[in-house]
């Protein structure tokens, strides 16, 4: 990706709708280039999924959004490093914040910040890339910004939600499987549940194989919770 010389400011809204996760652009154009133009995030089977906290996080920091009839209008002649306390530990909103905070001046805290394995990553990223970015993975992130930025490499880690579904598909057809390129540890919820309905769990690095001989068996009570929920 050369990001280089950006030409423009907003994301066009078939693009925009494709996606729920397309607000993350949010904080990274705002960071980038001062203002932003983007339409609501759409794409969700779940329904209706509010971006109130994104929005009450980039105002935070300095921001001006006018929410129109479909669109939001945002601009920030100067960002300036707050606390910022999530209500919910969101990740969309902490990796909005992550990326508007390192470009604003003095240093964001977010509290409350969501933990899950793709902050990390992100914080790499952004870390490999000049920022100063710590904390990700706890409760608490901060960011010291105002760092220029330069060109890095990374290498994304593999996606959980992907490897869980392969995982989940070989238990319920039967067999033997093995996953690689996705880090076991992101996964052990899923993996107790798995083990509780007997099939056989073992993790190697980067690698997580299941057997399932016999048939399925009920499972105690699954209560979901944020990650590591």
């Amino acid at each position: 990706m050369d990001a280089a010389a950006p030409t423009r400011w907003d994301v066009p809204d078939a693009l925009m709708r494709e996606m729920r996760s397309s607000v993350i652009f949010l904080g990274a154009i705002l960071a980038r280039l001062g203002r932003a133009e983007l339409s609501l995030p759409g794409g969700c089977e779940l329904g209706p999924r509010p971006i109130d906290l994104h929005l009450a996080a980039m105002e935070r920091l300095g921001a001006s959004i006018d929410q129109g009839a479909g669109g939001l209008s945002c601009t920030a002649q100067k960002l300036v490093g707050r606390e910022i306390c999530l209500n919910l530990p969101s990740v969309g909103a902490t990796e909005n914040c992550m990326l508007a905070a390192c470009a604003a001046e003095g240093v964001t805290v977010v509290r409350n910040a969501a933990r899950e394995p793709e902050l990390l990553d992100l914080q790499n990223f952004l870390n490999a890339a000049g920022a100063r970015v710590s904390g990700a993975g706890t409760p608490v992130l901060r960011v010291e910004g105002g760092r220029r930025l330069h060109s890095a490499e990374h290498t994304v880690i593999g996606d959980r939600i992907a490897a869980a579904t392969y995982l989940l598909a070989a238990a319920c057809a039967g067999g033997d499987v093995r996953v690689r390129g996705a880090d076991p540890r992101h996964l052990s919820g899923v993996l107790s549940v798995l083990e509780d309905a007997g099939c056989r769990v073992s993790a190697g690095p980067g690698e997580t194989r299941l057997v399932r001989t016999r048939p399925l068996s009920g499972t105690r009570q699954i209560d979901t919770a944020p990650y590591p929920g």
